[in-house]
């Protein structure tokens, strides 16, 4: 059974921070994991997710990641290794290597590129799971992928032992958290992966079967979004409803002129408030002189910065 209030509420996936040659600044990403735990704004976090820009990285670069938080930050927050791969092969590999490391939970994004069929899914899941002890949380976001996760597969996944919750891309299909709900069982947890999405989450599947929610965005407001989220689930409803309708346009700044995956953003805005957040590696680019004048209009008028 997955321990939800081990994990807790806000899951914040690492940023990866990369130096002007492009190489991983190992250093700056341990000043980033700390400084998310002294600032409190992670109840958990995950390394080599999207924020992470695993796509870019290699099989080494992220083992290597693995093991410098894990000894950094290990005992004092928990941490999930995000071991997805275009491969089920690479995938299995990646996950033995963070259990030799240690990790007790693993995060798993369906193969991209590929476009595989549920059954072809359902047996990569099946396979990356029985490779190893740990648990599993699925990651679903077709929006990268290519393919949906359907309800009915993420239901046989479920069955087996060690998948034991999904971050499911909510905003794009807002109502398939309840579908996932409808067909897994009662101790199968389920996470928002879309920041704005966080109270639709709990509307959906309350505290019973919502764990929280997986949010880049908490690197700048996690302690927020958890004042939000116990607001909300503490009835106050119209606040929670103002804090989001606050912060929306944070969030939708990290994508302007047509930015898919907001890190390149993210990290401009962390370095606002203190963070060592490196550039993004390409084929990702730096804000623009524009594009970060526009996020710290943002900050600013958010009383951020």
């Amino acid at each position: 059974m997955f321990d939800k209030e081990k994990y807790g509420k806000i899951l914040t996936p690492l940023v990866t921070p990369f130096k002007e040659d492009q190489s991983v600044d190992y250093e700056a990403a341990v000043s980033i994991a700390e400084k998310l735990i002294a600032d409190q704004q992670a109840d958990s976090i995950i390394l080599t997710g999207t924020t992470g820009e695993f796509f870019t990285m290699s099989f080494e670069e992220r083992v290597k990641l693995f093991k410098v938080i894990k000894d950094a930050v290990g005992n004092k927050i928990p941490l999930m290794a995000g071991v997805g791969c275009a491969s089920t092969i690479e995938t299995i590999a990646l996950a033995k290597k963070a259990q030799e490391l240690g990790f007790e939970i693993m995060m798993v994004v369906s193969p991209y590129y590929t476009k595989p069929t549920q059954k072809e899914l359902y047996n990569h899941f099946k396979k990356v799971a029985e490779s190893v002890n740990i648990q599993m949380m699925l990651y679903n976001i077709p929006i990268f992928t290519g393919v949906n996760i359907n309800p009915e597969t993420v239901a046989q996944l479920s069955e087996i032992e060690n998948i034991v919750a999904v971050k499911e891309e909510a905003e794009l299909n807002p109502k398939q958290m309840t579908e996932f709900i409808n067909i897994t069982p009662d101790d199968f947890i389920i996470y928002c992966g879309d920041d704005p999405m966080i109270l639709e989450a709990y509307t959906q599947g309350g505290t019973e079967r919502i764990g929280g929610i997986v949010s880049g965005g908490a690197h700048i407001i996690g302690a927020q979004l958890r004042n939000m989220i116990n607001m909300f689930l503490n009835g106050k409803v119209g606040e929670a409803a103002k804090m989001q309708q606050k912060y929306l346009p944070l969030f939708r700044i990290m994508g302007q002129n047509g930015r898919t995956n907001p890190v390149s953003l993210i990290k401009e805005a962390m370095k606002m408030v203190g963070y060592n957040a490196g550039i993004p590696r390409l084929p990702l680019t730096p804000g623009t002189e524009e594009e970060i004048a526009e996020v710290r209009k943002v900050m600013k008028k958010l009383q951020l910065v």
